[in-house]
C-alpha cells in the first residue's frame, strides 16, 4: 500500500513543481525585455523642454518631432539594469537602513510590545485595528511624507496580521494600501500635487478642501474593502487568496508575538522613534529634505534604540546586517523596475507615447474629455511610476488640453494625480510594490488577484470625482 501511494506522491511534486510561479525580478526582465523590443516598433520622437523653477526639464507643448531612431541592443539590456539600480541607489540604500534599523527596535521588544498593546486595546476588534492602522499611513501619504519609504513597514505590517490570524496580503494592505490612498487623493504632496499644479500655473496646494473629501471617500471605501477581505478569511482561512499558506516569507515561524509587557524602556524606544519620524515631517516642510536626510535620521534612531534597550554595540551592527539583509530582495528590485524606464527613455519612445495620448484626447470636450485624461494617465503610469517624473511629462500636455475641452486646469491636475496614484498598486513596474511583496512572500500573481477589483472600484470613485468636478467647474480656490 504505502509503495502504491510513492507514484502518486512523486507525481504530486512534479506537478507542483512544474506549476512554480515566475520570480519577480523575472517578470521584470521579461518586461524589460519587451520594453527594448517596443523601442524597434514604436517610432522614436521627443519634445522641446524648458527648466522649471525647481530645476527639473518640463515639455513645451506642440513642439513633438520625430527623430532617428534609437533601439536597445542586446548588452543595453543588461546596462540598463545598472543604470536602473545606479539612479535608484538612494532609495535602495534607504531601504536597507530602514530594514536595518527596524530589526534593531525589534530586538529591543519594543515592536511585540507595541503588537501587545494594540492587540489588548483591539480585542475581538480587527476592524478598529485595520481601520487605526490604514488611517495613519494614510495620512503620511497624503502629506508626500512616506510613500517611498513605505517599504520599511511592511514587516510590521505582517506582523500585525499575524496577530490577528489574517495573511500577509492583509499585512501589505493596511501599510501599504493605507499609505498608498492617501498618495493617490494626496492633499499636501509637494512632489505631486505642487509639482503638478506649478507646471499647470494653478495656485499651490489650492482646491485643498475638495480634496480632503475626496481623500476621506477614497480612504472609507479602501478600508470597507481590507475589512470585508480580512472578515472573509477570519471566517474561514481557505477563502483567502493565499489559502493554506497565509505567510509565504514570515521570519517568525514559532514566534510568539503579542506576550510583551510595555516597559519603559519599551515606550523610550517608540518615543524615539516618533520623534525622529517628525523630526524628518518638519524637515520635509521646513527645510526641503528629501531621501537622504531619512536615512540619517533613522540611523540616529537606531542608536537612540540601542542606548535604550541597553544592546551592545556588536550587537547593534550585526543586527542591523541581519535587519537589511532581510529586506535586500526587494531593495534591488526597485532598480530592477526602473531599468524598463531607462530602456524607454533611452530608446527615445517615451514622448511619443505622451503624444499619442494627446491626440487621441484632444477631439473630447469637458466632461468625457477630462475622464480620458485620467484613464490616458492610468495607462501611462504603467509605464512610469515616478510621480514627479509623470508630472513633468504629462501636466505640460494635459494643462493646456483642459484648456482646449473647455474645464479649468485643476481638473486636470486632479485627473493626473489619480491616474497617478490608482494604477501604483497594481503595475509591475512599481519598484515599491515589487519590493513589498518581495519582502512579504506574496506573488504577484495573488496580489494582483486582490487589488485587482480595488482599483476599478476606486476608477468608478475617479470618474464620478471628474463628473462632479467638471459640473462644478472646480478651479482654483
Amino acid at each position: 500500500m504505502t509503495d502504491d501511494k510513492k507514484p502518486e506522491e512523486n507525481k504530486a511534486r512534479k506537478k507542483k513543481k512544474g506549476m512554480r510561479l515566475p520570480d519577480a525580478y523575472i517578470i521584470l526582465f521579461v518586461f524589460l525585455v519587451l520594453a527594448a523590443i517596443s523601442t524597434y516598433v514604436i517610432p522614436a520622437g521627443e519634445f522641446e523642454t524648458e527648466e522649471s523653477s525647481e530645476g527639473i526639464d518640463v515639455i513645451v507643448p506642440d513642439t513633438y518631432s520625430v527623430i532617428d531612431s534609437s533601439p536597445a541592443g542586446f548588452l543595453d539590456i543588461f546596462s540598463a539594469i545598472v543604470e536602473g539600480l545606479i539612479s535608484t541607489s538612494t532609495l535602495i540604500f534607504l531601504v536597507l537602513i530602514i530594514g536595518g534599523v527596524f530589526a534593531v527596535i525589534e530586538k529591543t521588544g519594543a515592536i511585540d510590545a507595541l503588537v501587545t498593546k494594540i492587540i489588548r486595546i483591539t480585542k475581538n476588534r480587527e476592524w478598529l485595528l485595520i481601520m487605526m492602522v490604514m488611517i495613519i499611513f494614510s495620512i503620511f501619504g497624503t502629506l508626500g511624507i512616506i510613500v517611498n519609504a513605505v517599504i520599511a513597514f511592511i514587516p510590521l505590517g505582517v506582523i500585525l496580521a499575524r496577530s490577528m490570524k489574517m495573511d500577509a496580503i492583509i499585512g501589505i494592505s493596511i501599510i501599504y494600501l493605507g499609505a498608498y490612498t492617501g498618495f493617490a487623493v494626496a492633499i499636501l504632496d509637494p512632489l505631486t500635487i505642487g509639482f503638478a499644479q506649478e507646471i499647470a500655473e494653478v495656485p499651490l496646494f489650492s482646491g485643498a478642501p475638495v480634496r480632503v473629501v475626496m481623500y476621506i471617500t477614497t480612504l472609507a471605501v479602501t478600508m470597507i474593502y481590507v475589512i470585508w477581505y480580512a472578515n472573509r478569511i477570519k471566517k474561514n482561512p481557505s477563502r483567502g487568496i493565499l489559502k493554506d499558506n497565509p505567510f509565504p516569507k514570515d521570519s517568525k515561524d514559532g514566534m510568539e508575538l503579542g506576550r510583551q509587557e510595555m516597559k519603559p524602556k519599551h515606550l523610550f524606544v517608540l518615543l524615539s522613534l516618533l520623534l525622529g519620524i517628525g523630526i524628518y515631517v518638519a524637515g520635509v516642510f521646513t527645510a526641503g529634505w528629501n531621501l537622504e536626510e531619512m536615512a540619517s535620521v533613522f540611523l540616529v534612531i537606531m542608536i537612540a534604540a540601542a542606548l535604550i534597550g541597553r544592546i551592545h554595540v556588536n550587537d547593534m551592527v550585526s543586527t542591523f546586517m541581519e535587519g537589511a539583509n532581510s529586506v535586500l530582495y526587494g531593495a534591488l528590485i526597485i532598480g530592477m523596475a526602473r531599468s524598463i524606464v531607462v530602456i524607454l527613455e533611452n530608446g527615445m519612445i517615451l514622448d511619443t507615447v505622451v503624444n499619442f495620448m494627446a491626440v487621441v484626447t484632444e477631439p473630447f470636450t469637458s466632461t468625457m474629455g477630462a475622464i480620458m485624461l485620467f484613464i490616458g494617465n492610468g495607462l501611462f503610469n504603467l509605464i512610469v511610476t515616478s510621480g514627479s517624473g509623470q508630472a513633468a511629462i504629462v501636466m505640460p500636455i494635459m494643462a493646456p488640453l483642459a484648456d482646449i475641452m473647455g474645464f479649468p486646469r485643476q481638473i486636470a491636475v486632479q485627473a493626473y494625480t489619480m491616474g497617478d496614484g490608482f494604477t501604483n498598486i497594481i503595475t509591475p513596474l512599481s519598484g515599491v510594490l515589487m519590493a513589498n511583496l518581495a519582502i512579504a512572500g506574496v506573488p504577484y500573481t495573488k496580489w494582483v488577484k486582490f487589488a485587482l477589483p480595488l482599483v476599478a472600484i476606486w476608477y468608478i470613485l475617479g470618474i464620478i470625482y471628474i463628473i462632479i468636478l467638471v459640473a462644478i467647474n472646480w478651479g482654483p480656490v
